[in-house]
C-alpha cells in the first residue's frame, strides 16, 4: 500500500477531479456544491424521446461513473466523498433539477452497497413523490462473497456495473421506454459474474500513514487477496500462488456450477459471452496483457468458453489498487428486436471521456485467414575463411569468460539500479547465455569465420536495449573488418590481427554512437582494450587496461545514456555498469588463455 500522493487534501482532490471532466468533454457542467455532473441540455437532441439515466457513488472509483457522463451513456452523475455514497439531498438535487424536464423518465443505476442503495433508493422516493416517473436498477456482480456470507444483503457491486451502464445507456438513446430500460437493466445484472483481487489494499489521501504499514503486514509479500472489494472490502481468502493459481481459482468462484456457494449464473459452452477486465488503478499495462492472456487461454480449455468481445482498461477502479477484477457477461435475449440485442447494445458508439474507444464490430466479426507466422531461415551461407583457431582452446576461453560474466549480472544490475534502469545485468546476461547455449549445440571448428557469426546471432536474437544494439553493431563489424584480412592460405589469428579488425569496428561503432572515453559508457573499457593490445599484444595487459577503464569511471560524471538524468548520490561510488560488465568478460579471456 502506497501511502504517498500528489494530493493530500481529500476534498480538493475530488472536486479537482471532477472540474477535469469538463475540461476534457465541454458538453458536460459540474454543479459544484452537489458534487453533480450532467450533460449540457444542448447536447442532447431529443430529450423528449430519451431516458435520462443516472448513476454514481463514492468517488475513488475513477473513470466510473464521473467520466461516464455523455452521450450513450449517462446523462448524470452523482459523487459522494472517496468511497462514500453521495447524500440523498445531492441525488434529489440530481434528479429533480439536472436533467431535462421534458424527459419520459429517468432510470437510476446503483452498486449494491448499503449507503448507495439507502441514498439513492431515497431520491428515488423523493422524485416520484412529486409524480416523475423514476425506475431503480441495484447491481450486484461479484461471485467473491458467496451466499452464505452475503446473506440478506446478496452480492456487492463491482466492474459489472460498467456493462449495465453502457447496455442501458445505449439503449436509452435508442429512444426505449423506462420500463424497457429498467428491465434490461436486470436482466444484465441477473447474468453477470465477476470477481476481483488484489496484492493489497489502498491508501485513501488525508488518512494516516500507519494504515500503510499496517496493511504491509497484513497481507505479506507474494499473497494475493480473492474477492477483494473496490472499497478496501477484505475478500473471502488470501492466498500465496502464481498467477495461472490465481486466475484458476478465480474462474472456478465464477463459472463452476458444483459450487452452491457462488453458482449464482449458469454460463454454459454454448453461450456467448462478453469478458471485461477491470484494472484497480495500479496494475501496469503490461501486467494487465499478461492477465488477459492468461484468463482467456484458461477459459478455452477449461470451460471451452470464447468470448464474442473482450475489453480491457480500468471500468470501475479503486484509487491506485493493486489489483484487478474479472467480468462476464452471458448474453441474454433482450426481447426487444434487431438492434437492440445485448451485444448490439454494447458495440453501439457511445462519447464520453471514461469509456475507451472499443474495437469495431466489423473488426470482431471479420473472418480472418490464418498467416504464415513461421520464420523462413535464412538461407545465406557462411562463407568459409583461411584464419585459423585451436576450437577446443576457443570454446573453453569464451565458454569461462561468458560465465564469468553470467556470475556478476548481481553487481552489474546494483550498479545499474543507482545508475540506471536495472536493466544492464540482466541483457548482458541473456547475451551471455545465448551464447553458452549455441556454443553446447554447435560443432565448432577451426574456422573463425564460421563460428563469429554465429556468436553474432545469438546475441542479436538474446540483447536488446542499447546495450544490445551497440554489440551487435561492434560485433557484425568485426566480422567484416575480419574478412577483410582473410589470408589467401590457412593462418593462425594472431593478436594483430584482432587489434586491427577491433580497431577498425570500434571506428564503425563510433559512427552510431558520439560515445567516447570519459563519457561514462562502455566505451570507457572497450577503447583502454583495443589501444593496448593494438600497441603491445598482450591480451592480458589489455584486460588490465579495460578493468582501469572502468574502475575510473566512479565518479565520473555521465555524458550520455540514462545516468545523464539520474539525480542524487550514489553514483560516484559505483562504476558505469556496461563498462563494468565488458571489463569481467574480458578479465574472463584473458585469465583463460
Amino acid at each position: 500500500m502506497s501511502a504517498k500522493h500528489f494530493l493530500n487534501d481529500p476534498t480538493h482532490t475530488v472536486l479537482s477531479s471532477l472540474r477535469s471532466v469538463t475540461l476534457t468533454n465541454p458538453s458536460v457542467i459540474l454543479d459544484e456544491p452537489n458534487k453533480i455532473l450532467y450533460r449540457h441540455p444542448s447536447s442532447i437532441s431529443t430529450p423528449e424521446k430519451n431516458v435520462s439515466v443516472v448513476c454514481g457513488g463514492g468517488s475513488g472509483h475513477e473513470p466510473g461513473f464521473a467520466a461516464y457522463v455523455g452521450q450513450g451513456l449517462l446523462t448524470a452523475c452523482v459523487a459522494g466523498t472517496i468511497f462514500a455514497s453521495p447524500s440523498a439531498q445531492q441525488i434529489r438535487t440530481c434528479l429533480l433539477q439536472r436533467l431535462p424536464a421534458n424527459s419520459p423518465g429517468t432510470l437510476v443505476i446503483a452498486t449494491n452497497y448499503t449507503g448507495d442503495v439507502l441514498n439513492f433508493g431515497m431520491g428515488v422516493e423523493k422524485a416520484r413523490a412529486i409524480g416523475k416517473k423514476v425506475a431503480m436498477v441495484i447491481v450486484g456482480d461479484d461471485v467473491g462473497v458467496g451466499r452464505a456470507k452475503g446473506g440478506k444483503v446478496g452480492r456487492r457491486g463491482i466492474s459489472g456495473a460498467a456493462l449495465v451502464v453502457k447496455i442501458c445507456g445505449a439503449l436509452a438513446e435508442e429512444g426505449a421506454t423506462l420500463e424497457e430500460c429498467a428491465r434490461v437493466g436486470r436482466l444484465v445484472v441477473d447474468n453477470l459474474v465477476s470477481v476481483a483481487a488484489s496484492l493489497s489494499r489502498v491508501h485513501v489521501p488525508g488518512r494516516s500513514i500507519e494504515e500503510a504499514k499496517e496493511e504491509e503486514e497484513r497481507l505479506g509479500l507474494g499473497v494475493v487477496e480473492v474477492g477483494m472489494g473496490v472499497h478496501n472490502e477484505p475478500g473471502c481468502e488470501k492466498i500465496k500462488t502464481d498467477l495461472p493459481g490465481l486466475v484458476k481459482t478465480m474462474l472456478a468462484q465464477m463459472l463452476d456450477l458444483d459450487d452452491e456457494d457462488r453458482a449464482y449464473v449458469k454460463v454454459e459452452k454454448s453461450d456467448e459471452t462478453v469478458l471485461l477486465f477491470n484494472n484497480f488503478g495500479g496494475v501496469s499495462n503490461l501486467e494487465m496483457g499478461a492477465i488477459v492472456t492468461e484468463v482467456v487461454t484458461q477459459l478455452g480449455k477449461s470451460y471451452d468458453l470464447k468470448p464474442l468481445r473482450i475489453v480491457v482498461g480500468t471500468y470501475f477502479g479503486s484509487l491506485n489498487g493493486p489489483g484487478f477484477g474479472i467480468t462476464i457477461l452471458r448474453l441474454t435475449d433482450t426481447g426487444l428486436g434487431p438492434g437492440k440485442s445485448m451485444l448490439e447494445l454494447f458495440d453501439a458508439s457511445a462519447e464520453a471521456t471514461g469509456w475507451p474507444a472499443p474495437i469495431k464490430k466489423e473488426a470482431w466479426e471479420k473472418k480472418y485467414n490464418p498467416v504464415e507466422e513461421t520464420i523462413k531461415a535464412d538461407k545465406t551461407k557462411t562463407q568459409p575463411s583461411n584464419l585459423r583457431v585451436n576450437p577446443t582452446e576457443l570454446k573453453t576461453v569464451l565458454e569461462s569468460a561468458l560465465k564469468d560474466l553470467v556470475a556478476a549480472e548481481a553487481d552489474v544490475t546494483r550498479f545499474d539500479t543507482i545508475v540506471g534502469d536495472g536493466d544492464c545485468g540482466v541483457g548482458l546476461k541473456r547475451g551471455a547465455d545465448g551464447v553458452l547455449q549455441m556454443l553446447q549445440q554447435t560443432n565448432i571448428t577451426d574456422d573463425l569465420m564460421i563460428l563469429l557469426p554465429k556468436i553474432v546471432q545469438a546475441i542479436e536474437d538474446t540483447m536488446d536495449g542499447t546495450s544490445g544494439a551497440l554489440y551487435a553493431i561492434f560485433l557484425n563489424s568485426l566480422v567484416h573488418t575480419l574478412r577483410g584480412q582473410d589470408p589467401s592460405s590457412p593462418k593462425p589469428v594472431t593478436p594483430q590481427i584482432w587489434a586491427k579488425a577491433l580497431k577498425q569496428s570500434m571506428e564503425a561503432l563510433e559512427r552510431y554512437t558520439p560515445a567516447k572515453p570519459g563519457d561514462r559508457t562502455l566505451m570507457d573499457s572497450l577503447c583502454p582494450f583495443v589501444e593496448k593490445l593494438e600497441e603491445t599484444g598482450d591480451v592480458k595487459l589489455a584486460a588490465e587496461a579495460a578493468k582501469e577503464g572502468a574502475e575510473k569511471t566512479k565518479g565520473m560524471k555521465a555524458s550520455l545514456g540514462r545516468t545523464v538524468y539520474v539525480g542524487g548520490e550514489g553514483w560516484q561510488e559505483v562504476p558505469d555498469p556496461g563498462a563494468h560488465g565488458l571489463s569481467i568478460f574480458l578479465s574472463g579471456l584473458a585469465n583463460t588463455l
